[in-house]
């Protein structure tokens, strides 16, 4: 299992939970990457992914996600490659198109290049991570070159494609990119988008068995389900609120419903007894194809209180949910 920061508390903290998450025997810490918002206090996913990088011996640390939309893909692909050659596989690079807020104009190339040229910015960052000595854009929002690639990766930078839409999803499957999933898809919504991948990457060559996808997830085990759904309600909103401070390009604060997305999430994430939560992600696990599960920890409202959750969930029931999940849920199979 592996944990998703925000960087709700500032950077510091996010490291020391990734520590926690670590020393716990987590799998993974992925962090996500926001501008000018409260909800994550994490303008560059890459730099917080190289600090806890380098305080850390074993866990994977990834990105959930970089933004291509105000984020140049040389630059991304020149640090990707940087701490490829510095961790390994340890590093993770995942990116996404991102929204259409007010960073792409500040950071980016503005709403056209945001609506149209995620593809080719995708294209020429998957070149540059591919190993090759130089690379050439002649593109319609990139064009330069030959550049040298420095450093020049000994072996291809693996990358995740963040979707949340069939379009995207079809784009990483013709070039055969693990999927990175978010927290708001139910496990209909998330095999539909899994399997519209898979069928992208057959036709384009690719296997789709071995892909290594992820899904962000709300899971919070607690003493009943009644507890978790009281503390994630009065949490939450907390924490979602500074999402409301994200400026659209070219316009005005989108109004945003709260409490009917609190709802949302407590109808499709697991909540409740440890045993209960360990068979839903099993059971999500198995129907949508998405085994790497990375969970929002800092949901439960507090530092010390993610802490506890971390601690919570790396003493998950794995031993019953292999044995036991099976008769809890009909036609379970739990790898």
């Amino acid at each position: 299992m592996d944990i998703f920061l925000t960087s709700a508390f500032g950077p510091a903290v996010a490291v020391a939970h990734a520590r926690e998450a670590e020393r716990a025997g987590m799998r993974g810490v992925w962090l996500a990457e926001h501008h000018f918002v409260a909800y994550g206090q994490c303008p560059s996913a890459t730099v917080l992914a190289g600090h806890i990088l380098a305080g850390t011996r074993r866990i994977t640390v990834g990105t959930a996600a970089a933004v291509l939309g105000s984020r140049h893909p040389v630059a991304l692909g020149e640090e990707a490659a940087m701490l490829h050659a510095l961790a390994g596989d340890r590093f993770q690079l995942g990116v996404a198109r991102g929204g259409p807020w007010q960073e792409i104009e500040v950071l980016g190339r503005g709403l056209d290049h945001y609506r149209r040229g995620f593809a080719e910015s995708l294209d020429l960052l998957l070149r540059w991570l591919s190993g090759t000595a130089e690379v050439v854009a002649n593109g319609e929002f990139h064009r330069f070159g030959p550049l040298a690639v420095v450093p020049r990766p000994a072996t291809r930078v693996p990358v995740r494609v963040a979707v949340t839409s069939g379009e995207t999803a079809e784009l990483a499957g013709r070039h055969g990119l693990p999927l990175l999933l978010g927290v708001h898809a139910d496990d209909p919504e998330a095999a539909a988008l899994v399997d519209r991948w898979a069928q992208a990457a057959s036709a384009h060559g690719h296997d789709p068995g071995g892909a290594d996808h992820a899904r962000v997830r709300l899971a919070y085990p607690c003493a009943s389900r009644v507890v978790g759904e009281r503390e994630l309600r009065a949490n939450l909103p907390r924490w979602l609120a500074g999402i409301r401070a994200a400026v659209p390009a070219g316009g005005a604060p989108p109004g945003r419903d709260l409490a009917a997305h609190v709802e949302h999430l407590l109808r499709i994430q697991p909540v409740g007894p440890p045993q209960e939560v360990a068979a839903a992600l099993a059971h999500s696990a198995e129907t949508t194809g998405v085994r790497r599960q990375l969970c929002m920890v800092e949901a439960a409202g507090s530092p010390e209180a993610t802490s506890d959750l971390i601690a919570t969930l790396a003493a998950l029931p794995t031993a019953w949910r292999r044995d036991q999940a099976r008769d809890r849920v009909p036609g379970l199979a739990v790898a």
